[in-house]
Protein backbone atom coordinates (compact mmCIF):
# COMPACT_ATOMS: atom_id res chain seq x y z
CA UNK A 1 0.00 0.00 0.00
CA UNK A 2 1.02 3.26 -0.95
CA UNK A 3 2.27 5.94 1.93
CA UNK A 4 0.28 9.05 2.27
CA UNK A 5 2.15 12.35 2.20
CA UNK A 6 1.11 15.28 4.80
CA UNK A 7 -0.24 18.35 3.20
CA UNK A 8 2.57 21.32 3.37
CA UNK A 9 0.02 23.20 5.95
CA UNK A 10 -0.53 20.18 8.40
CA UNK A 11 3.48 19.47 8.34
CA UNK A 12 4.11 23.29 8.52
CA UNK A 13 0.86 23.43 11.56
CA UNK A 14 2.95 20.59 13.28
CA UNK A 15 6.28 22.61 12.77
CA UNK A 16 5.24 25.64 14.29
CA UNK A 17 3.73 23.81 17.38
CA UNK A 18 6.34 22.30 18.04
CA UNK A 19 8.64 25.03 17.95
CA UNK A 20 6.08 26.88 20.45
CA UNK A 21 6.12 22.94 22.49
CA UNK A 22 7.73 24.70 25.44
CA UNK A 23 7.33 27.48 28.11
CA UNK A 24 10.62 29.50 27.47
CA UNK A 25 9.65 29.71 23.36
CA UNK A 26 6.08 30.81 24.50
CA UNK A 27 7.79 33.47 26.45
CA UNK A 28 10.20 34.68 24.62
CA UNK A 29 7.43 34.97 21.57
CA UNK A 30 5.28 37.24 24.19
CA UNK A 31 8.47 39.26 24.62
CA UNK A 32 9.35 40.20 21.05
CA UNK A 33 5.37 40.38 20.31
CA UNK A 34 5.44 43.43 22.75
CA UNK A 35 8.87 44.97 20.64
CA UNK A 36 9.54 46.13 17.39
CA UNK A 37 13.23 44.49 17.49
CA UNK A 38 15.41 43.59 20.59
CA UNK A 39 18.73 41.90 21.74
CA UNK A 40 19.74 38.57 22.70
CA UNK A 41 20.78 39.63 25.74
CA UNK A 42 17.39 41.07 26.40
CA UNK A 43 15.71 38.69 26.23
CA UNK A 44 18.05 36.21 28.35
CA UNK A 45 16.97 38.61 30.97
CA UNK A 46 13.59 37.99 31.13
CA UNK A 47 13.89 33.95 31.17
CA UNK A 48 15.18 31.85 34.75
CA UNK A 49 17.35 30.43 32.47
CA UNK A 50 21.22 30.79 31.16
CA UNK A 51 22.41 32.26 28.02
CA UNK A 52 23.19 29.44 26.31
CA UNK A 53 19.82 27.63 26.34
CA UNK A 54 18.12 31.05 25.77
CA UNK A 55 20.32 30.71 22.35
CA UNK A 56 19.01 27.29 21.52
CA UNK A 57 15.43 28.43 21.88
CA UNK A 58 15.60 30.93 19.42
CA UNK A 59 17.52 28.61 16.98
CA UNK A 60 14.29 26.31 17.07
CA UNK A 61 12.34 29.47 17.23
CA UNK A 62 13.94 30.76 13.75
CA UNK A 63 14.36 27.59 11.92
CA UNK A 64 10.46 26.92 12.18
CA UNK A 65 10.12 30.58 10.92
CA UNK A 66 8.37 32.16 13.43
CA UNK A 67 11.28 34.85 14.68
CA UNK A 68 14.16 36.24 12.41
CA UNK A 69 17.64 37.55 13.36
CA UNK A 70 20.32 39.91 12.02
CA UNK A 71 23.40 40.01 13.06
CA UNK A 72 24.83 43.37 14.56
CA UNK A 73 28.45 42.97 15.99
CA UNK A 74 28.63 42.16 19.13
CA UNK A 75 24.85 41.04 19.33
CA UNK A 76 22.25 39.55 17.52
CA UNK A 77 19.05 41.69 17.17
CA UNK A 78 15.53 39.21 17.02
CA UNK A 79 12.08 40.27 15.60
CA UNK A 80 9.09 38.09 14.98
CA UNK A 81 8.47 37.17 11.51
CA UNK A 82 5.18 38.53 11.12
CA UNK A 83 4.36 36.62 7.53
CA UNK A 84 4.79 33.40 9.18
CA UNK A 85 3.53 34.49 12.06
CA UNK A 86 0.16 35.62 10.55
CA UNK A 87 0.58 32.34 8.79
CA UNK A 88 0.46 30.17 11.93
CA UNK A 89 -2.29 32.12 13.50
CA UNK A 90 -4.60 31.03 10.13
CA UNK A 91 -3.35 27.38 10.69
CA UNK A 92 -3.70 27.47 14.40
CA UNK A 93 -6.85 29.13 13.88
CA UNK A 94 -8.16 26.35 10.88
CA UNK A 95 -6.86 23.70 12.91
CA UNK A 96 -8.61 24.49 16.20
CA UNK A 97 -11.87 26.48 15.04
CA UNK A 98 -13.27 24.68 12.31
CA UNK A 99 -11.31 20.93 12.07
CA UNK A 100 -11.57 19.57 15.66
CA UNK A 101 -14.52 21.56 17.61
CA UNK A 102 -17.46 20.73 16.48
CA UNK A 103 -19.16 22.29 19.82
CA UNK A 104 -22.87 20.80 19.11
CA UNK A 105 -21.87 17.01 18.24
CA UNK A 106 -20.84 15.07 20.97
CA UNK A 107 -17.39 12.56 20.31
CA UNK A 108 -17.55 9.40 19.79
CA UNK A 109 -16.69 8.65 23.58
CA UNK A 110 -19.45 10.71 24.89
CA UNK A 111 -22.53 9.13 25.78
Amino acid sequence: MAQKDYSIKTETLARFAKALGHPARITIMKYLAQRTECYCGDIQEELPIAQSTVSQHLKELKDAGLIQGEIQTPKVRYCINRENWDYACQLFDDFFGTQLCNKGDKGCCES
